[in-house]
């Protein structure tokens, strides 16, 4: 009786799982806040860029929200879902939770809580991240309309008029001529100077060529575009985006 009722709620468990997924199908962007409201700077410890990162790595246009948007979502919001990351306090562990709500506030994908107990904040809360995405492992993205909506084309790169200052979404850019080389150590590796004298601290994600950096006085993240490693991060409210020359 009891392996039948448990049965029974593992296959209730699934089919809403899976429904909650198929959903997900119905949305051609998702929104993605600079700050999360439990932390206290703008893409502290590299939550929100990982937040973005790993959405896209599902298929997702994602956007900040206060980047310039596609004018299909400006004209309609209800095209994206906004993400939100829920942490429940504990004293031995960080526990974070994806959120994904439509333009009504209506939840439309929750995932499972996602833990970490390691005692570097940087690293537990990016750990935790990942472990809440587990949850779309199995999700294939593939855009559906909704039956009520009438099939639209996916928008081209048209830009909504919103008049944008530097301070919102365009990074202060940098360019380090120096080279630094990368030296192994737990859970990542430092990056040095000719000195040699340690610039940055980076710790591994389970996105390639993504880490978590630090320097003595800021974090952010450390990421490969097009070929090329930069260092990203908030100074003063401001992104300053740093263009390194990184030997691994």
């Amino acid at each position: 009786m009891k392996r039948s009722a448990y049965l029974l709620f593992l296959f209730f468990f699934l089919s809403l799982s899976l429904f909650a997924q198929e959903n997900l199908n119905h949305y051609k962007y998702i929104i993605v806040p600079q700050k999360y409201a439990f932390l206290k700077q703008p893409n502290q410890y590299g939550l929100n860029v990982l937040t973005k990162e790993l959405l896209e790595n599902k298929g997702f246009a994602v956007f900040f929200d206060d980047a310039q948007l596609p004018a299909e979502l400006t004209t309609n919001k209800c095209d994206g879902l906004i993400a939100e990351i829920l942490e429940k306090n504990s004293m031995f562990s960080t526990n974070l939770t994806l959120i994904l709500k439509d333009c009504g506030g209506q939840v439309v994908f929750k995932s499972k809580e996602g833990k970490s107990r390691e005692k570097e904040y940087s690293e537990s809360y990016n750990l935790a991240l990942q472990d809440a995405f587990i949850s779309l492992n199995d999700f294939k993205y593939a855009y559906k309309a909704p039956s009520n909506q009438t099939p639209k084309p996916l928008a081209q790169e048209v830009i909504s008029k919103v008049e944008i200052t530097p301070n919102q979404a365009t990074p202060i850019s940098k360019q380090i001529e120096e080279t630094l080389y990368a030296q192994p150590v737990a859970n990542g590796y430092q990056l040095v100077d000719s000195s040699p004298k340690k610039v940055l601290a980076l710790l591994k994600t389970s996105v390639p060529d993504y880490y978590i950096a630090s320097t003595e006085t800021v974090n952010g993240v450390l990421l490969k575009k097009n070929g090329d490693w930069f260092f990203e991060y908030y100074q003063n409210g401001q992104l300053v985006c740093e263009k390194l020359r990184v030997k691994f």
